[in-house]
C-alpha cells in the first residue's frame, strides 16, 4: 500500500512541480482548487483498487470486512489527508490582516512543499487505527451539513448577484431578459416535478412519502413567487425561480438515493446508471460551489478573521521632530501595506468541509449495506438530500422576510 501511495505521491508531484513556479498570486485559488479536484479524483480511484492491497494490512484488516467496507475506508482515508490539510491552513491563517504578514506568502507560494505536505498527509493516513476513521466519518456527516448550508448561501449569493447585475442596467431588455429567464426556470421547475411523479410514484405502490417529498416541493415553488412577489419584501421573481429549480433537482437527487430494492423507486432497474449519473452532478456541483467560494471569498474578509483595512488618516499628538521623522517612516512602510481581498481562514475552512463532503458522497454517507457498484444510495442521502432542500428553503424565506421582522438591521 505505501508502494502504491508512494508512486502515486510521486508522480502527482512531478506533475505538479513543473507548473508550481508558474502560479501567480490571482492563480492561487484556482490552484487550490486544482489540489482538491485531485483529492477527488484519487478518491475514486482508491475506492476501486484499494480493497485487495487494504485486506493485507493487518491494522486495517482487523477483522472480516466485505469488500464495501473497504471502498469506505480507503475513500475516508484519502478525504482525512485532504481535510487535514486544508485544516492546518485554515488554523495557520487566522488573523492575517494584510499582504505584509509573511503567512500571505505561505499562502500564495510555496506549491511544491505544499504539494509534498499533501501528498505525505493522504499517505499517513493509510498508518492510522480504524477508530481514529471511525470518529472521523461521524464527524464528516456533521461539517457535510455545514458545506450543504454554505452551498445554499452561495447560490443564493449567486442569484442575488445577478438579478442585481441586470436590474442595474436599467434597460428595458434586461427586465425582459429577468422576466424569460424566471419563466423558463419556473416551467423547468414544475415540468421536472411532473417527471418526478411517473419515476418515484409507480402505479401499484403506496409512494404516500414519495409523493409528499414532490408535493412539498411544488408548494415551496409557488410560496417563492408569491413571497417574492409581494409588494413588501424587496424580492424578484429570478431568484425565487432558480431557487425553485434547485429545490427540484436535490429532490431528484433524494429521491434517486432510494434504496435499489424500494419499489416506489422507478428508477431502481437502472439503479447503477442513475447512482453513477448522480454522482458526477454530485460532483460537478461540489467542484463549482468549492471554485465559486474561492471566488466570492473576496466579499467576506471580516467572516472568521479581524478587519484586515490598515487605518490610514488617523491623527496622533503633536511628536518631537525625531518621533515625527520616525513616525512617519513608520507612515509609509504602512502605506505600503496592502490589506487581503478575503479571509484565508474561511477559504481554506471551506475547502475543508468539501473534503468532508466528497468523502460521504463518495461513501453514500458511510452507508455500506448497499451493492458496491451503488453510490450515494441509502435512505440516509435520501433525508440528507431532502433536509437540505427544506433548509435552502427557509434560507430563502428568512433572506425575504428578514428585512421586514428586522428593519433596522443590513442582511
Amino acid at each position: 500500500m505505501s508502494c502504491l501511495a508512494s508512486c502515486c505521491a510521486a508522480s502527482t508531484c512531478g506533475l505538479c512541480s513543473s507548473v508550481a513556479s508558474e502560479i501567480s498570486r490571482r492563480s492561487a485559488r484556482l490552484a487550490y482548487c486544482g489540489i482538491f479536484g485531485a483529492s477527488l479524483i484519487f478518491s475514486w480511484i482508491v475506492r476501486e483498487v484499494a480493497p485487495p492491497i487494504l485486506e493485507k494490512i493487518p491494522w486495517i484488516n482487523t477483522s472480516s470486512h466485505t469488500k464495501e467496507w473497504f471502498q469506505t475506508n480507503a475513500v475516508l482515508r484519502v478525504s482525512l489527508g485532504n481535510f487535514l490539510f486544508f485544516a492546518i491552513f485554515a488554523l495557520i491563517m487566522i488573523g492575517v490582516k494584510d499582504q505584509n504578514d509573511r503567512r500571505d506568502s505561505w499562502h500564495h507560494g510555496g506549491w511544491i512543499a505544499k504539494i509534498v505536505v499533501w501528498a505525505l498527509l493522504i499517505i499517513l493516513m493509510f498508518f492510522l487505527p480504524n477508530v481514529i476513521i471511525t470518529i472521523y466519518a461521524t464527524l464528516s456527516k456533521f461539517g457535510s451539513g455545514l458545506f450543504l448550508l454554505v452551498q445554499v448561501v452561495m447560490l443564493l449569493d449567486f442569484t442575488q448577484s445577478w438579478n442585481d447585475a441586470w436590474v442595474e442596467k436599467d434597460e428595458q431588455k434586461w427586465y425582459i431578459a429577468l422576466l424569460a429567464v424566471s419563466v423558463v426556470c419556473y416551467l423547468a421547475a414544475f415540468t421536472f416535478s411532473g417527471i418526478l411523479f411517473i419515476w418515484f410514484n409507480p402505479s401499484g405502490h403506496d409512494c404516500s412519502l414519495n409523493v409528499f417529498f414532490i408535493v412539498m416541493t411544488m408548494i415551496l415553488a409557488f410560496a417563492f413567487a408569491i413571497i417574492a412577489l409581494h409588494p413588501q419584501v424587496n424580492g424578484s421573481l429570478l431568484p425565487a425561480s432558480v431557487i425553485s429549480l434547485y429545490c427540484g433537482y436535490v429532490c431528484y437527487t433524494g429521491l434517486s438515493s432510494e434504496p435499489q430494492d424500494y419499489a416506489c423507486n422507478g428508477l431502481h432497474k437502472n439503479s447503477k446508471a442513475v447512482s453513477v449519473s448522480t454522482l458526477i452532478l454530485g460532483m460537478l456541483t461540489t467542484v463549482l460551489s468549492v471554485v465559486y467560494s474561492a471566488v466570492r471569498a473576496g466579499s467576506s474578509t471580516t467572516f472568521l478573521s479581524p478587519p484586515s483595512s490598515p487605518k490610514s488618516g488617523a491623527k496622533e499628538p503633536l511628536l518631537e521632530s525625531k518621533k515625527l521623522e520616525e513616525g512617519k517612516e513608520k507612515k509609509d512602510k504602512d502605506t505600503e501595506a496592502r490589506p487581503v481581498s478575503y479571509s484565508y481562514t474561511f477559504f481554506h475552512l471551506i475547502f475543508a468541509l468539501a473534503s468532508m463532503y466528497s468523502g460521504m458522497l463518495l461513501t453514500g454517507w458511510t452507508s455500506s449495506s448497499e451493492s458496491s457498484e451503488l453510490i450515494d444510495v441509502g435512505w440516509t442521502s435520501v433525508w440528507i438530500r431532502i433536509c437540505t432542500e427544506w433548509v435552502t428553503a427557509a434560507l430563502y424565506v428568512w433572506n425575504l422576510v428578514a428585512p421586514l421582522i428586522f428593519p433596522d438591521r443590513e442582511f
